[in-house]
């Protein structure tokens, strides 16, 4: 039921708000990415191996990856509004305090508390702009946060490297700092205040939230392991090569995800949406964004090493001809958020995982010598494929929900994303490690495979919803 203060903002947009919420979605995402071109030159600086430095990158990703559900939580007992405020001020302070560490170990504990607040700011997006649009046209804030996160990761690597050209690795960091602070002022001003709804009976799960954090963390650390290949017998073949610690600690996360989801039933606002997935269109709308996100990494992952390796394109002309996939998606994405909030959600999403399932058919296709022009609008089909599918769909999640729970909608589209990503990169390394460089073919397979499995569960949640 909405309440007095949410139908008087229904009336109008605030298009400031929108841009303080935007930013710092996009600060987040980028910052998820661009540590990943200096770590060769922090390694350097600091005089630590590399192996050592690839902590700068995990430690972030983990720290996001524990906070999302908890955050989701608190959003919902407290205001997203104080949760997002909070997120930007920790994101700020932990940016500054990356770009002094004096030390690698004091550089990853920087980076874990900015994951904590780049996740505060993250988890809250969606369900702030459905706090920000009316409900018809909610799919456009949608759309321009699938806008801001394309955006990130296209001019990720190009940023970093043109800091990297004329500041040291610091400077990376050291940026976040005005334009936090620019936010925060922004966001405190114009962020709308509005009271969670049943916020006074509501308590927070520590023992969820501790369950959560193990199971997530254990899960991507094992899937890690599984690509680095940890563990891996001396002597073997790369198609027998056991790998105990990984799986252990998958194991280990399974177990502790049995028992946060025994520990959750029966509560009336659990951490673990569970109340949410009862609903069919949200959880076949989960499932559908597991397949694409399962598809798209293990596209990222193959195409790198086919066009080096097969097709015998040069580091840099690889990272152009990447590059169309997150750029299609910045003019798609606006396009999709309009259409959606005209038409059939389902229908646009399922369109558009079908078109990005063509496009990496035809990749699998390509010619034996293709020229850059024949990669480049395959890829591009992919992008706009996934542009397509993902404001539609995301849509759908979020209102499907009601409005008590935008907090844990929010938070169910990030593990969603995260659980395809994680499953993606476990499916590369396995194609990789039984097939060597064939890998990469076997895995563009498995990217189609998968879309191909979110169109057919995309025509099912479209039957169910009739």
């Amino acid at each position: 039921m909405t309440n007095p203060a949410q139908e008087q903002h229904a009336q109008r947009v605030n298009y400031w708000a929108v841009v303080s919420v935007l930013l710092g979605s996009f600060l987040g995402n980028l910052d998820a990415s661009i540590a990943n071109v200096a770590l060769p030159t922090i390694a350097h600086d600091l005089a630590r191996p590399a192996a050592e430095t690839i902590w700068v990158v995990t430690a972030y990703q983990l720290a996001v990856a524990v906070s999302v559900l908890p955050f989701a939580s608190i959003g919902e007992m407290v205001g997203f509004r104080r949760v997002f405020l909070g997120g930007v001020v920790v994101f700020t302070a932990a940016s500054l305090a990356c770009a002094a560490a004096p030390s690698l170990p004091l550089l990853i504990a920087a980076r874990a508390l900015q994951g904590i607040g780049g996740a505060s700011m993250a988890t809250v997006v969606p369900a702030l702009l459905r706090q920000v649009y009316p409900p018809k046209l909610v799919g456009r804030g949608i759309a321009l946060l699938g806008l801001a996160v394309a955006l990130s990761a296209a001019l990720g690597p190009t940023v970093a490297a043109g800091i990297l050209s004329v500041a040291g690795w610091r400077w990376l960091f050291a940026v976040n700092v005005p334009l936090g602070i620019a936010g925060l002022c922004l966001a405190s001003a114009m962020l709308p205040r509005i009271a969670p709804v049943d916020a006074a009976n509501r308590r927070f799960d520590f023992a969820g939230a501790l369950l959560s954090a193990g199971a997530i963390a254990l899960f991507i650390l094992g899937v890690g392991g599984l690509g680095a290949g940890e563990g891996a017998s001396v002597g073997q073949s790369a198609a027998t090569q056991f790998y105990p610690l990984p799986l252990i600690e998958i194991a280990l996360a399974c177990i502790a995800g049995f028992a946060l989801i025994r520990q959750q039933r029966g509560q009336s606002a659990p951490l673990v949406p569970l109340d949410l997935l009862r609903i069919p269109i949200l959880a076949l709308s989960s499932l559908t964004s597991i397949c694409s996100y399962v598809a798209q990494t293990l596209a990222y992952v193959a195409l790198p090493f086919m066009l080096q390796h097969q097709l015998a394109r040069s580091a840099t002309t690889t990272g152009l001809l990447v590059t169309p996939w997150p750029l299609v998606i910045v003019f798609v994405a606006p396009l999709a958020g309009r259409l959606s909030d005209r038409h059939a959600p389902g229908l646009i999403g399922g369109m558009g995982l079908a078109i990005m399932a063509v496009g990496l058919c035809l990749l699998i296709g390509l010619p034996v010598s293709p020229s850059n022009a024949d990669i480049v609008w395959r890829v591009a089909i992919c992008g706009i494929g996934f542009g397509f599918f993902q404001t539609p769909n995301n849509r759908i999640m979020l209102t499907s929900a009601p409005h008590d729970r935008s907090g844990a909608a929010g938070g169910l589209m990030t593990m969603a994303r995260m659980i395809g990503l994680s499953l993606g990169a476990a499916l590369a390394a396995v194609a990789f490690g039984l097939y060597g460089q064939g890998g990469a073919q076997v895995a563009l397979v498995g990217a189609a495979v998968s879309a191909a499995l979110g169109v057919i569960v995309g025509v099912v949640r479209l039957v169910r919803t009739r």
